[in-house]
């Protein structure tokens, strides 16, 4: 009976070792990478894959993987950007049409694990700027890309109303007070976007959701395991 008893506790240990527990949500709503993969089985459209593979001549720029960030430290080991696949389809149409004006994509962020939006929410808690994990951020579901235009002649970026992850007014997506120069390249950058199933965020010009986000699930799986 004890022998048994002890037997139980130990398997409990193993799997409550195992199981991910987050702070500020209930865990069934994160799915790991064995949830993950069983998503993706049962609709392959959920599969995360790699933005560059799928186009081959977009620009990253991959700042979580730097220090260059508001958080001043590395937050991803790898610099790479991962979308679900009829986010990255559609990005294809937003670069083939882009390119028709000599124009491209600069990629800044994709898909981002739930773990690294917790990180950023305990070291700057504005939810202007910052997903609240309560809630968790549309980059969580594979269904957000940071993103901004570049002149394929030059490789250099389009001048905008702010730089990435500016904490900032101006950062708005209908901030008034910019130039003209960055009033068009906000709007065309918004207008193509839109026409491709994207919606900019309201505090963020850089920031885009995919429409069909709320399909998705919030995902806590490490580029490592993609």
């Amino acid at each position: 009976m004890r022998r048994g008893l002890i037997t139980l506790l130990f398997i409990i240990a193993v799997f409550s070792a195992r199981a991910q527990h987050y702070k500020y949500i209930d865990s069934t709503k994160i799915s790991g990478t064995d949830r993950y993969k069983r998503q993706v089985r049962a609709n392959p459209d959920k599969q995360l894959v790699e933005i560059k593979c799928y186009i081959p001549q977009i620009v990253l720029d991959i700042r979580y993987a730097t220090t260059n960030n508001f958080m001043h430290r590395r937050m991803y080991q790898q610099a790479r950007a991962f979308a679900r696949l009829p986010v990255v389809k559609a990005l294809q149409q937003v670069e083939a049409d882009l390119q028709t004006r000599g124009l491209g994509l600069k990629i800044y962020d994709g898909y981002r694990p739930y773990s690294v939006t917790v990180k950023f929410y305990e070291m700057a808690s504005d939810t202007n700027f910052v997903a609240n994990p309560r809630k968790g951020s549309k980059h969580n579901r594979g269904c957000a890309v940071d993103l901004s235009l570049i002149d394929l002649k030059t490789g250099k970026e389009l001048d905008m109303p702010t730089g990435f992850d500016s904490f900032s007014r101006k950062a708005a997506a209908n901030y008034a007070d910019v130039s003209p120069v960055q009033l068009s390249n906000r709007e065309l950058l918004k207008t193509v976007m839109e026409a491709h199933g994207f919606k900019v965020l309201n505090t963020e010009w850089w920031h885009y959701d995919f429409n069909g986000w709320p399909e998705y699930e919030l995902l806590d799986i490490p580029f490592q395991a993609l």
